[in-house]
């Protein structure tokens, strides 16, 4: 059984070989030529102006969780798709279980729809 990992264990050591190796010969063979331009932060071109620390709403994080959540939604709605034909013959039992499912999501949806957190200010 163990055998059958034997060619993923060899690829991983490459791999990591690979890369320990990249960063040991960069640092030592790299030109090293520090100056002040150098070691000015950069972003896209523009030289920094003001505070580069932007404070974000927090509504932003909660819309963007909020969409997560009802992204992998899907997530488990498309494999419950393709099987439900198979199991319908074996009883309603998995419509029922995803109609739970569909239930639970759409009271969390009312929830938070009814707390606001889907208006943005």
């Amino acid at each position: 059984m163990i055998e059958n990992y034997f060619p993923i264990l060899v690829v991983l050591i490459v791999a990591a070989g690979f890369a320990f190796t990249s960063l040991i010969l960069t640092h030592l063979i790299g030109p090293r030529v520090p100056n002040a331009i150098k070691m000015m932060p950069y972003e896209s071109g523009v030289d920094q102006v003001g505070e580069t620390r932007i404070r974000f709403s927090i509504r932003f994080f909660l819309i963007a969780l909020l969409f997560i959540i009802f992204d992998i939604e899907i997530v488990f709605l498309y494999p419950w798709a393709v099987v439900f034909r198979d199991f319908l013959s074996e009883g309603s039992f998995i419509f029922f279980e995803m109609v739970v499912f569909l239930a639970i999501l759409a009271f969390g949806y009312v929830f938070v729809w009814k707390k606001g957190a889907l208006e943005w200010e």
